[in-house]
């Protein structure tokens, strides 16, 4: 028998598509209760490598004959290791290349629309983090918005399509994932765009979101007029593409609400975040389509593996868009709240331009699952 690599992209398909896959998981415990590859019809058994450094024929019986099996671990060396034991015993099975790290940067493009006059709507989804963002594509220019830091998947794709990014926008300050949006904003000459409310703070210079600005991206608008919807952060903005399509950056998740206390405001910006869900997102269309910067389930993926759904389907059956009293929502919001994003201080304090961590640092950073919806 013999190991074989298996790419990020690789296991994307297999995720998206809904294939069977038993996964060995050879990270401590506590790494694999916190942040695993999801899958809708994967199995996983959890050894750390080191129980198994005198051998594997004690977890033999453990493993599948009838399904692919894949080794993961934190960077790939203790995957590679098991896997070739494996394969001395003839057993088949595959490793996960760069491991969890490289699972965490994968950045899947999937076309969600065409858009009138010939334009077009990608969302990147980012399988590993659960986090989502988006490239609006109209004539020959286009937009990026809530980049991950690794920005060559949107470069790529422009120059797939011959277009040229000439706006880049956050929603608002993340604090779960360092921003590509400067990044981007120097490689191509695009201007970048942040809400100004995020941006008291911030040390680059930047064009300011307010409220009845009005983006031009070729033949498409983005409209953020009526749209300014604070709550998860103070300067949280919703975009509307095409008079369809909803950004909701971390406001509104397909199964969940956006948390409000990463930067330590919970109990004041509570009553934003119920204004913005009860009173702005109630009073626009219902058809419009909500595409959210975060997914926290891979339930929520559409057969094409897009996170999006109407947003009148969602009023109805998102329980945070449900609760009638006010205090029954502060509760909700305030005192369940899941524990803070890995190193969420210093990925704000990155997004502001006040640090600059190496590359692998900015990796050590982003490890471990998204935790911005209220649970």
């Amino acid at each position: 028998m013999s190991l074989t690599p298996m790419t990020a992209q690789e296991l994307a398909k297999k995720v998206i598509e809904k294939e069977n896959l038993f996964i060995l998981d050879v990270r401590n415990e506590a790494a694999f209760e916190d942040w695993k590859v999801e899958g809708a019809h994967f199995e996983y058994l959890n050894i750390p490598y080191f129980d198994l450094l005198d051998g594997v024929e004690d977890i033999l019986a453990q493993l599948p004959t009838d399904k692919e099996i894949l080794v993961v671990c934190a960077k790939e060396n203790s995957s590679i290791m098991i896997g070739e034991m494996l394969a001395d015993v003839g057993v088949n099975a595959s490793y996960l290349s760069g491991g969890m790290k490289a699972w965490s940067e994968h950045l899947e493009p999937i076309k969600v629309a065409d858009l009138d006059n010939g334009g077009e709507l990608y969302q990147f989804v980012r399988l590993g983090k659960g986090c989502l963002s988006y490239m609006v594509i109209s004539g020959r220019d286009a937009v990026v918005i809530d980049s991950a830091r690794m920005t060559e998947p949107y470069l790529t794709l422009a120059k797939e399509k011959g277009v040229s990014i000439t706006h880049v926008l956050d929603t608002h300050l993340h604090a779960d994932h360092i921003s590509g949006g400067r990044t981007i904003a120097e490689q191509t000459g695009a201007h970048y765009w942040l809400p100004a409310k995020d941006a008291e703070y911030v040390t680059f210079s930047y064009k300011p979101i307010e409220d009845g600005a009005q983006i031009q991206v070729g033949a498409s608008q983005i409209e953020i007029q009526a749209l300014y919807t604070p709550g998860h952060t103070i300067g949280s903005t919703s975009f509307i593409v095409d008079d369809a399509y909803l950004l909701t950056g971390d406001i509104l998740f397909i199964d969940s609400i956006g948390r409000p206390d990463l930067a330590g405001k919970a109990e004041d910006w509570v009553a934003d975040l119920r204004h913005s869900l009860y009173q702005i997102y109630k009073d626009i269309s219902a058809d419009l389509l909500v595409l959210p910067a975060h997914f926290m389930l891979v339930d929520e993926l559409n057969e094409d593996g897009s996170v999006a759904k109407k947003l009148g389907v969602l009023l109805k059956k998102n329980h945070g868009l449900n609760v009638d009293d006010e205090q029954t929502f502060r509760s909700m919001v305030t005192d369940h709240l899941p524990p803070q994003p890995n190193a969420y201080q210093d990925i704000r304090q990155t997004n502001l331009g006040k640090k600059d961590p190496s590359k692998e640092e900015q990796r050590e950073m982003e490890i471990g699952p998204n935790r911005c919806a209220v649970r």
